[in-house]
């Protein structure tokens, strides 16, 4: 192995480790004091709960977990929203598994408690998962009630999503394992099913404090909310469980029971590992995004026994589009080619550049894919699309419309992974968060803006000399120089994968050995949906 593909290793590796060591620290929740009063009411943690209710030897696929990761830090920070969402399996059966962290803030509800809440339930409504609400929270965190409550994707989105779930045929089953207050008491109970557990479950639309100061009633929490008032008085639960382990034992008991579900048919066969080591990885991905390097290396470390049937490999080559294996599914898969390539007419293309002979190709490889059900994997490590004289002489705007035109109505499923660069338009023509892949991901080294660092803090910086020299104030050339530096230093802080995650532009950040199974994951949740709508883009610039 040459020096290159040393450096790059260690900093790559590098990188996994800081990523392995944030997600350990987002673990712990609110803290290990937290989580003592919690064990002393003989409640398990949310994550424990999770892993208690999945099978043996499953994986579990993550979905938000740096979530408000740095946000909220006047409220003391919410660790991973507030909330631990993701796909897992129980019973043998694929679900979407919701549950509240009531170490962070007793659970309650801040903005981006409510975003990632209705991700979840999103990503289940697409792909038909059976959903199971593991209920511990104190509501909506009231000194943010404006940015939570009242708008559509807020708050009240959710028990929308529950009723139109039920109407669906989307199963549903709730845990009431700690407080479920207000508004937040709908969720337990627009579930097909509710149970709740003894001594520690309560659910009430007012708490005693609120009665009180309502009208004037005195009443214990328990009398007015418990597991014996909903179970025997009332008949708002279903099902009454001595503790968490009990409850959650019944919960599998119910899921082993649910009738198979009708599937798309995506074509799977005996999965293989890829032939080429994927450790390589490391190595081949430079340490710097401004490096090229061939994408093609990477595909042959993650499809099934590195087998690649590129399309139309000799043209439009900055974009590469082929099909393959992943874990046994067939997949069509849309990458930037990170090195400069040289077209037959003689033109050099930068890697990660989208030009018109590109787009062109992968228009027609996406409208493929959707034309024999293959499910479309995105790898995205794209600067943009050309500009220049040539480029829109050549029609770019037409080629790049007609790509976006394709990714917005593909009916396949859609899976995007950002590797590297993921700026502007290329972030939507690669399928970026805004035109809904059912799953999105960020290797460490990913980079997600509008434009490049030092491009984007030359305009800005242009913007701000003006701004100075408007108001008649004197720029040195060493004021220029910080300036610069501050711009470029607040610009990257916001380009990284965690600025990313914490806003859920994208659902996590993985190790890119973690990629196979994200993307085999995704399929085998989406192969639970048949594809209903009909094929179809519309009008095409041509």
């Amino acid at each position: 192995m040459d020096i290159e593909f040393n450096k790059n290793e260690d900093v790559n590796k590098q990188s996994v480790y800081e990523l392995k060591t944030k997600l350990k620290k987002i673990y712990q929740g609110g803290g290990e004091k937290s989580a003592a009063k919690q064990r002393e009411k003989g409640k398990l943690l949310a994550r424990e709960r999770v892993a208690y209710l999945i099978d043996d030897e499953t994986d579990f696929l993550e979905v938000g977990a740096f979530a408000a990761d740095g946000m909220y830090a006047e409220q003391g920070g919410c660790p991973s929203a507030g909330v631990v969402c993701g796909i897992g399996y129980v019973s043998g059966r694929q679900c979407m598994i919701v549950a509240n962290d009531a170490t962070v803030k007793a659970g309650a509800w801040f903005p981006m408690t409510a975003k990632k809440n209705l991700r979840a339930q999103e990503i289940a409504m697409e792909n038909r998962l059976p959903v199971i609400y593991l209920v511990d929270s104190a509501g909506v965190y009231l000194p943010m009630q404006d940015e939570i409550f009242p708008d559509k994707e807020h708050f009240g989105r959710m028990f929308r999503n529950n009723a139109i779930m039920s109407s669906e045929g989307i199963v549903q089953i709730s845990a009431i394992m700690g407080s479920c207050v207000a508004g937040g008491a709908y969720l337990p109970i627009m579930s097909d099913e509710a149970m709740i557990v003894e001594g520690t479950g309560s659910v009430f639309l007012a708490g005693s404090y609120l009665v009180k100061s309502a009208i004037g009633e005195e009443v214990d929490n328990e009398t007015l909310g418990g597991a014996t008032t909903h179970c025997e008085i009332s008949g708002v639960t279903d099902y009454k469980h001595p503790n968490d382990q009990a409850c959650l034992e019944s919960i599998k008991k119910i899921m082993s029971m649910i009738g198979a579900p009708e599937i798309a048919g995506f074509d799977r066969i005996k999965a293989a590992l890829p032939k080429a080591d994927q450790q390589e990885i490391y190595g081949l991905l430079p340490d710097s995004r401004e490096k090229p390097y061939d994408m093609l290396e990477v595909i042959h470390r993650l499809v099934d026994n590195s087998e690649f049937e590129e399309y139309k490999k000799l043209y439009g080559q900055s974009i590469i589009c082929g099909l393959g294996r992943i874990d046994g599914w067939a997949v069509g898969i849309v990458a930037n080619q990170r090195k400069v390539v040289k077209s037959k007419k003689g033109e050099m293309q930068f890697g990660g550049v989208i030009y018109s002979d590109s787009a062109d190709k992968a228009t027609r490889f996406i409208m493929n894919c959707n034309q024999k059900k293959i499910p479309l994997v995105f790898l995205q490590d794209v600067t943009g699309f050309m500009v220049g004289t040539r480029s829109e002489h050549g029609g770019i705007i037409k080629d790049g419309a007609k790509m976006v035109n394709a990714v917005s109505n593909s009916v396949v499923p859609k899976f995007t992974i950002i590797i590297g660069n993921s700026y502007g338009a290329g972030n939507y023509a690669m399928c970026g968060k805004a035109y809904d892949p059912r799953l999105i991901y960020a290797w460490p080294t990913a980079k997600i803006a509008v434009m490049g660092g030092a491009q984007a803090a030359k305009v800005l910086l242009q913007i701000q000399e003006a701004s100075l020299k408007a108001k008649g104030e004197l720029i040195t050339p060493e004021n220029k120089e910080n300036m610069l530096k501050e711009v470029i230093d607040k610009y990257n802080s916001q380009t990284t994968p965690y600025y990313a995650a914490a806003r859920l532009w994208v659902d996590g950040i993985i190790d890119p050995l973690e990629t196979r199974k994200v993307i085999s994951m995704g399929i085998e949740a989406a192969n639970q949906s048949p594809i209903k709508k009909k094929f179809n883009v519309g009008v095409i610039q041509t």
